[in-house]
């Protein structure tokens, strides 16, 4: 029998997904698969939180699936091979997924499009993640944005241009579900086991007061909705279309979203290398053993410390604390945002490579739209400004201000200095030597 496949990636869900609803809307039955790609999980951790979130709500789907008379067909290995495989199983018409914008994805779609065509099977490929995706938001000269607030402004015109978010929700045809029983494994079968870190569900009624409590981590006033939509648990169609009714400062978040995303697209080799060019001879000192003071929420300051600790014992941290952290680590110690945004690839349960990449490279000030260089965060007047009642430190620090808490690693007005000192020198020696 003749039937279409849909692979499920960042699109866990049922409702208002595009690729799915195109793939059932065409007639032929669906088959629903997930493949744990070993080419990414192989470098997790056996209990990495965001595999048991996956495989959590997998289970979920097969559930509600079930009760339609089908399944999700969940496999594990190297998708080339999986596709090779599926080929010979199957009578497959086309293949649909939602896009995903990522290097490592598009290389690796590529290669199943390639094996797919020679099988006369054709690729259907959707926008469901973003608003709007890839080229959408461009000057006027057609070059992609590199400043957030004139692509911001352009989104924004856009969106009320094409009325995007009046278009209605897409619900699945369910009668067009292959009907199959596909056992479902248990999560010691794809390789890991169950994490000790929850996710913490997600609260969209933070939404309307967002502006007001954004900065002050002690109130915990986060919707958490980040990982869902990384594994687009959630639509993004819905959960802006909340922000623009209540809140512009928590929709403008979303953009921030987009607009890294697109810098990925169209500047893939920010992944590894600079943005600005001219920071590519900034010294970096790059002191292991500060390094790991940093990663262990021991430099002895402790809205620093705070930061790292929540990291590391929930998958989560406060935004501003992010941006409080990943400048000290860049400007006081001066270490290479590449160790800190792989330290927080490692750890954050919403990890997002373009985002996680982007913020990194605004902290040290080698990004597009980024900090200026010499904008040096005093971790004492943050903790000050934003939790002067020591409330977030004595969650996450307990030993602060008992014996045995560390030194400061460093002198904030030492470091500071230093801090200039060395990126005026390296921004000056790559204007000197454009050919270096």
């Amino acid at each position: 029998m003749k039937l279409n496949i849909f692979w499920f990636r960042r699109d866990l869900r049922l409702d208002d997904n595009t690729g799915l609803y195109n793939a059932l809307n065409e007639g032929l039955r669906v088959i629903l698969i997930f493949i744990f790609d070993t080419n990414i999980i192989d470098e997790l951790s056996e209990d990495d939180a965001r595999i048991s979130f996956i495989y959590n709500r997998l289970s979920y789907l097969n559930d509600e699936l079930q009760k339609k008379g089908s399944s999700v067909y969940i496999l594990k290995g190297d998708p080339e091979e999986i596709w090779n495989r599926l080929i010979g199983m199957f009578d497959i018409n086309s293949v649909y997924i939602n896009k995903d914008y990522e290097p490592y994805a598009i290389e690796r779609d590529r290669r199943i499009e390639t094996i797919l065509v020679k099988y006369n099977i054709s690729l259907k490929k959707f926008k469901d993640q973003v608003i709007f995706e890839e080229k959408e938001i461009l000057k006027s000269d057609g070059k992609p944005y590199t400043v957030f607030t004139p692509y911001k402004n352009r989104w924004l015109q856009n969106l009320k241009a094409k009325q995007i978010l009046i278009s209605g929700k897409k619900i699945p045809i369910f009668k067009n579900f292959y009907q199959c029983n596909y056992p479902f494994p248990v999560i010691e079968e794809t390789g890991f086991k169950t994490s000790s870190i929850k996710v913490k569900p997600f609260d969209l009624s933070v939404i309307q007061d967002y502006h007001i409590y954004r900065d002050i981590p002690a109130a915990d006033k986060t919707s958490y909705l980040s990982i869902y939509l990384r594994f687009g648990t959630l639509s993004i169609r819905d959960i802006v279309k909340i922000a623009y009714e209540r809140n512009m400062v928590f929709l403008s978040e979303l953009i921030w979203r987009e607009f890294f995303m697109q810098i990925i697209f169209n500047f893939p080799d920010v992944i590894t290398e600079n943005f600005k060019r001219q920071y590519d001879n900034v010294q970096w000192r790059n002191d292991q053993k500060e390094f790991s003071r940093w990663c262990n929420g021991e430099t002895g300051y402790p809205i620093v410390d705070a930061g790292m600790r929540q990291l590391k014992e929930s998958g989560y941290m406060h935004n501003r604390v992010r941006m409080i952290t990943a400048g000290f680590l860049c400007k006081h110690l001066l270490i290479d945002w590449r160790w800190g945004e792989a330290f927080f690839a490692q750890k954050l349960l919403d990890y997002e490579l373009s985002s996680n990449n982007g913020n990194w490279q605004w902290a040290a000030g080698t990004g597009c739209d980024a900090a200026p260089w010499f904008r040096i965060f005093n971790p004492d007047t943050q903790q000050k400004k934003f939790d002067s009642g020591y409330e977030y430190i004595k969650k996450w620090v307990p030993d602060f201000g008992k014996p045995g808490y560390p030194e400061t690693i460093v002198d904030h007005d030492y470091a500071r200095q230093r801090a200039i000192s060395v990126y005026k020198s390296g921004i000056k020696f790559k204007l000197k030597n454009p050919g270096a």
